[in-house]
């Protein structure tokens, strides 16, 4: 019998199988969903190739292909998958058939639609991204514990901006936030010394498949 989903569809760029690379589910094999679309165009942006391209595919095909995989976890991403309303059944779905799913999203579209049993990554945009006045902040009253705010740092003001956002919003006592480095862009040591200095509740981390697979590698 066909399902619903059948007649669903969903711009895909690619699925595949690796190693969470960040969050705190960094180090776990991980189904990625990768949407193809992103309004934004973040100077720094490692995912180019999902702007465009793609193939048209049901939201049944896709979750079929994902549960075959029998993994855990799976991680939405794109490009920005909230462009496209077919992700909130599809996240549902996965979320139903028992998989932990993220949701890997710029912070710039709302979320109060997205199924609560997500976990919910959001990206909120530093000065240096050219993106940051695409911040929806009104998301922010949408986040919980299972949650996760990321800012990823290419400069000082990056972080200045990151840290008085995490202060002004009480992020860290809402989830868990992350701080991250453009890839070979900002010193990672110096962000570091000053999470440090500040005594900011945060959690460091590393794109860790840019250091296992080089940093332009696709697909992984």
């Amino acid at each position: 019998m066909a399902s619903p989903l059948d007649a669903l569809k969903l711009r895909i760029s690619e699925v595949y199988t690796s190693v969470q690379g960040e969050s705190t589910f960094a180090g776990r094999p991980c189904v990625f969903v990768r949407t193809t679309g992103c309004p934004l165009r973040c100077v720094w942006c490692d995912t180019e190739h999902a702007f465009t391209g793609g193939d048209d595919r049901s939201v049944q095909g896709v979750l079929d292909q994902v549960l075959s995989e029998a993994v855990e976890v799976v991680e939405i991403t794109g490009g920005e998958p909230l462009v496209q309303k077919n992700v909130l059944p599809l996240m549902a779905a996965l979320a139903d058939a028992g998989r932990t799913v993220l949701l890997e999203t710029s912070g710039a579209y709302d979320i109060a639609t997205v199924d609560p049993r997500v976990h919910v990554i959001m990206d909120l945009k530093c000065p240096d991204s050219g993106e940051s006045e695409r911040n929806l902040y009104s998301n922010i009253e949408h986040l919980d514990e299972r949650d996760e705010v990321k800012f990823v740092i290419a400069s000082r003001r990056d972080y200045e901006f990151a840290r008085e956002t995490i202060k002004e919003h009480r992020l860290d006592q809402r989830c868990e936030v992350l701080i991250s480095t453009v890839f070979d862009t900002v010193d990672r040591r110096s962000v570091v010394e000053w999470i440090l200095a500040d005594r900011l509740n945060v959690r460091f981390q590393l794109q860790l498949h840019k250091f296992i697979w080089p940093p332009d590698a696709q697909g992984v």
